[in-house]
């Protein structure tokens, strides 16, 4: 893969990929190839910013603004999990706004809020339902709808 530069932006694959967040943990699917991801804490963070679309230059400064470490260790760290990410199929290279999502609750001045400590965020993957998960009729869906009977 070629070098990703911080102007280079990326969003959520969607549709073929869906993903919540329930109480903390974000749960990721991808509908083509039947594997299911788990994230928490920063994985959490930086997906909630990448689903309007985001620049790697905006990620990297706003996971710095929100986390306190070493800018240079979260910036690699933010560029390697987009990697990861890119190389899964969960994000494609894309226009986005460029604009984060609305924290819930409102925005909080980062100077009041109290900073955690950075941790790289980790990409759970799990492949041990890709059978069920492929296997869904949903998939066979066509522009006629479903269930549409095939030619024979």
């Amino acid at each position: 893969m070629q070098m990703m530069k911080a102007t280079d932006f990326f969003r959520i694959n969607t549709p073929t990929v869906v993903h919540e967040t329930i109480d903390g943990e974000t749960v990721i699917m991808n509908l083509d190839s039947g594997n299911y991801y788990s994230l928490t804490e920063t994985g959490v963070k930086i997906v909630d910013l990448l689903v309007p679309g985001a620049s790697v230059g905006d990620l990297v400064k706003q996971v710095g603004d929100c986390y306190q470490g070493n800018a240079g260790e979260i910036a690699q760290a933010v560029e390697a999990f987009v990697a990861e990410l890119l190389a899964e199929g969960i994000l494609v290279p894309g226009p986005g706004t460029g604009v984060p999502p609305e924290p819930q609750g409102g925005r909080q001045p980062v100077a009041t809020a109290a900073k955690s400590e950075f941790k790289p965020p980790v990409l759970n993957k799990y492949s041990d339902m890709q059978e069920l998960l492929l296997l869904d009729p949903i998939h066979e869906v066509d522009a006629t709808g479903w269930p549409s009977s095939k030619p024979l």
